[in-house]
């Protein structure tokens, strides 16, 4: 009788041969059975839940002990971030340098990421109206993200790191070693002429060495991981998160010194050659040479 009343249930618990009465049914007894249910199991959950509360608390415990020594330790790089904020403010008034402020970066939101197979790029709701311009880095609040390549009105497109037409040198921290940082439109990028005896281990910090003039020095990029063909590839920092909310960084590079001093030595040169002297004419006939300033014929 069970099987015969299983199989008729299965049967009308189809939804095309379900009926009108049986479904206003099956609703009513749903809503007298479930606060009754409900009811009773709560016992049950508490009976269990005791266990994985205990664990918990060993836990929470063990997090809070963690998470008040990161404190401490963020303390002390907190002063420590004061002082050299001071003393790097001392150095720049005595040598008269003037670096580009933090509070200069531009705030952006990404609308678009038209991401293909050949192409890794992202669409940023800013542009020429907000001060960006092409060249500019592009950093999210873990590290670097890429580059404007194309700016607009009131938009502007990122080349990320990983793309096919990314290179940008960088340099281990660690060691200073350098090396260009190519993407080929994988999740990690590659590192490339690093050198017959690179200095880089597993682990090392990889940042923007700045040698190419286009991106400034010290942005962090990611972590160096070898290959199994004795390679190296870059974990990017900026993967960390999603890629929602970055900042342009209005970089201005150094002017190639050398052209400045050939404008400046080529108008020096001009202004101090002497006027040519003005001599009068000579009129046909007369075979006398003209007077010069220092006398004679």
């Amino acid at each position: 009788m069970l099987i015969v009343v299983s199989s008729a249930l299965i049967m009308f618990d189809r939804p095309a041969s379900r009926s009108v009465a049986f479904a206003g049914f099956r609703a009513s007894f749903t809503d007298i059975a479930a606060p009754l249910l409900e009811l009773a199991a709560q016992p049950i959950r508490a009976v269990k839940g005791i266990g994985p509360y205990f664990r918990m608390q060993g836990d929470l415990a063990a997090e809070n002990a963690e998470l008040r020594q990161q404190l401490i330790e963020a303390r002390y790089w907190e002063d420590l971030a004061y002082r050299q904020r001071d003393r790097i403010e001392v150095y720049e008034s005595a040598l008269n340098v003037q670096t580009q402020a933090t509070q200069d970066r531009i705030g952006a939101w990404t609308v678009a990421d038209p991401r293909g197979p050949f192409v890794h790029a992202r669409l940023i709701g800013r542009g020429r109206n907000a001060g960006i311009a092409d060249g500019y880095p592009v950093i999210n609040l873990y590290g670097l993200v890429g580059r404007v390549y194309e700016t607009g009105e009131r938009s502007a497109r990122v080349l990320l790191l990983t793309d096919l037409n990314s290179n940008i040198p960088v340099m281990v921290d660690r060691s200073n070693s350098r090396a260009i940082l190519t993407g080929d439109n994988s999740e990690y990028p590659r590192l490339q002429y690093l050198g017959r005896n690179p200095d880089i281990e597993a682990g090392d910090r990889i940042v923007s060495s700045g040698d190419d003039g286009v991106l400034p020095r010290g942005l962090p990029v990611g972590v160096a991981v070898p290959t199994r063909d004795g390679g190296w590839r870059v974990e990017l920092y900026s993967d960390q998160a999603p890629i929602d909310f970055v900042w342009v960084w209005p970089y201005v590079p150094a002017v190639i010194p050398q052209r400045e001093e050939a404008e400046t030595a080529s108008a020096e040169v001009e202004t101090d050659l002497p006027a040519p002297a003005e001599t009068a004419p000579v009129e046909a006939g007369d075979t006398t040479q003209p007077a010069t300033e220092e006398g004679g014929q």
